[in-house]
């Protein structure tokens, strides 16, 4: 069909583009600066955590000693004998198997497994950054440990071998790293978001009760396991952000097609 100007009419026009033109225009239109919102936000939070990890260091390097450390690792204990911890004699058994969760035998192997899964899956550069990441968190908490030398608490006898320093409690930091990743990591492909509160409840619950172990079994003060939360937390926050900008730069695995998002 001829039109009124002696062009070709190809048939009716829509306002419609590809595919492609119309995930960019979402992307920066309300995908983008959700996100923005999202990094500006983690900024301001690693930024209050490491402040006050590093003004909690500070003063046990210096010698502090808080009362709430004391207290709370006698409220855990029998009165009357304190190296008898409080609750039936099967509840610390039950404690020793949840603190193995946050042990450096568990953590490598369940890093390797998700570093397995994502090689077999294809995203070999998104398997790198996983192991990469907790790898550094272990080693940093390592690191700062033989930098601070903080004794170990010496109220009653511990309730498993301990081999290092004291803070930070390198359980709750690498617990806190590891679980945090992999929970964000999991719930990112997740479409629903009940199913991202659950990964990510998940997570946050295996590190609570891994740092609250290490209390229960009398192997750390309260102020190691908090600092080891704040730190594991801070970098597995400050990972998601790499990995976010990463992908949205292409160094990593592309995005999968964005998906409409409800007004």
């Amino acid at each position: 069909m001829i039109g009124r100007d002696g062009g070709a009419n190809s048939g009716p026009q829509t306002d419609r583009g590809p595919s492609s033109l119309r995930a960019g225009r979402l992307w920066e239109g309300r995908v983008a600066p959700l996100l923005e919102r999202r990094v500006l936000v983690s900024l301001l939070v690693i930024a209050g955590g490491l402040w006050a990890f590093l003004h909690l260091a500070d003063e046990i390097r210096e010698g502090e000693q808080f009362r709430f450390d004391r207290a709370i690792l006698l409220l855990l204990r029998n009165p009357a004998d304190a190296s008898d911890p409080i609750g039936p004699v099967w509840l610390e058994s039950a404690v020793r198997d949840v603190t193995a969760l946050g042990g450096t035998t568990v953590i490598s192997l369940v890093t390797l497994a998700t570093a397995g899964y994502l090689l077999l899956a294809g995203k070999r550069r998104m398997a790198v950054l996983v192991v990469a990441s907790i790898a550094g968190a272990v080693l940093l908490g390592f690191s700062l440990k033989f930098g601070i030398e903080r004794p170990r608490p010496d109220l009653f006898p511990h309730g498993v071998e301990v081999y290092t320093a004291s803070f930070p409690s390198g359980h709750a930091t690498g617990s806190a790293a590891t679980y945090l990743t992999l929970g964000a990591l999991l719930a990112r492909v997740q479409p629903q978001r009940r199913l991202k509160i659950y990964l990510m409840g998940v997570a946050v619950l295996l590190t609570l009760m891994i740092g609250a172990s290490r209390l229960y079994l009398g192997v750390h003060w309260p102020s190691d396991v908090l600092a080891g939360w704040t730190l594991g937390a801070c970098w597995a926050l400050l990972c998601w952000m790499v990995a976010l900008q990463l992908q949205r730069r292409g160094a990593v695995e592309k995005p999968e097609p964005a998906a409409e998002i409800p007004g």
